[in-house]
């Protein structure tokens, strides 16, 4: 009985791994705020100019799929052989019925 259990255990891994779909991409969009400017101000931005956004440096930014937020995190800074590169540490993720 052990046997059959160990079986569709590996069965089941194999299965997904050689499903196609899991090595689909997907894009993840990470909201870092939004700005709301007349197309007045939108016509006189130069090089240099600032536009406020609706958020705060230490605000959490959101992570969607598609338009559907999947989760919040802290924007954050790679060191190492990835220094300068910004990434995303999550701090809360959907539940299955899609609330944070």
């Amino acid at each position: 009985m052990g046997d059959s259990q160990d079986s569709r255990a590996s069965g089941s891994g194999q299965d997904r791994a050689a499903n196609p779909f899991t090595r689909v991409p997907i894009e993840v969009r990470v909201s870092v705020g939004r700005a709301h400017p007349t197309v007045r101000e939108l016509l006189q931005l130069t090089r240099d100019s600032i536009l406020q956004l609706d958020r705060r440096v230490e605000d959490p930014v959101d992570l969607f799929v598609g338009d559907k937020l999947i989760a919040r995190g802290q924007l954050e800074e790679l060191s190492g052989d990835q220094a300068g590169q910004l990434a995303v540490r999550l701090t809360e993720v959907a539940a299955d019925n899609g609330d944070l």
